[in-house]
């Protein structure tokens, strides 16, 4: 068990996660761990006092996983938290007829669906791909892109807003106030959208778990190893 002091320390160091998260500044690939060897835990949270047994009252501290969500697949099924709530999830924001960051972002997620699949964990992972430029990106959109990519359609959705009911704001939203990622309309980017280059990798239950450099191998091959921790630990 943790003592006190570690579990202080834990939580002053996730804090200044957390405030660097909601301000929307850079946030290191690198994931934090704590002294039990499991992954840490970025985005919002709380903190509340819990005595234990022996009557010593220690820190809780209490993750939120991301927002509820919707979208669009590319066979145009609805696709909410509910589709994929008890697995690991990888997450990108992408666009398809982006030119600069994505032909590696998406090639990478590829070859991470390839690791996951040697290593028998495709029935424990799901790949969430959002499109940030949903106007454009409607389902036949994206499959196209994602045959071309050779996806595995089986636990890998490329996604895009249900216009029917939301605008594309919904992706940009969700990318900065539920990931705590970078994603918005801009005149001076390629393609016309600023979109991050981070995977996020979430636990069973829609908590952020850690973010890496999706155009990097070394990024992803560190991403694949905390995959495998992650599906390891007990009671996630």
């Amino acid at each position: 068990m943790k003592s006190k002091g570690n579990r202080i320390w834990l939580a002053a160091l996730i804090s200044l996660l957390a405030f660097a998260c909601k301000d929307k500044q850079t946030i290191s690939p690198e994931t934090v761990f704590d002294n039990t060897n499991k992954l840490g835990y970025f985005g919002e949270f709380e903190e509340e006092m819990v005595p234990d047994s022996n009557g010593i009252t220690t820190i809780d501290t209490l993750y939120y996983p991301i927002p509820k969500f919707s979208f669009l697949n590319q066979d145009g099924k609805t696709i909410t938290q509910k589709e994929v709530e008890g697995k690991i999830v990888v997450s990108d924001f992408f666009f398809t007829h982006c030119k600069s960051i994505c032909p590696m972002l998406s090639s990478q997620m590829a070859r991470l669906q390839l690791l996951v699949e040697k290593a028998g964990l495709s029935s424990e992972v799901v790949f969430l791909s959002h499109s940030v430029d949903p106007l454009l990106d409607r389902p036949d959109t994206l499959k196209n892109y994602a045959n071309n990519l050779g996806a595995n359609l089986n636990n890998w959705h490329f996604l895009t807003v249900d216009t029917a009911y939301f605008d594309a704001q919904y992706v940009f939203d969700l990318a900065q106030e539920g990931y705590y990622l970078t994603a918005f309309p801009s005149d001076t980017a390629q393609g016309g959208v600023f979109h991050t280059d981070k995977i996020a990798l979430l636990d069973r239950t829609m908590r952020i778990r850690g973010y890496y450099d999706g155009t990097s191998t070394v990024g992803v091959d560190k991403l694949f190893n905390d995959l495998k921790i992650l599906n390891n630990e007990s009671g996630n």
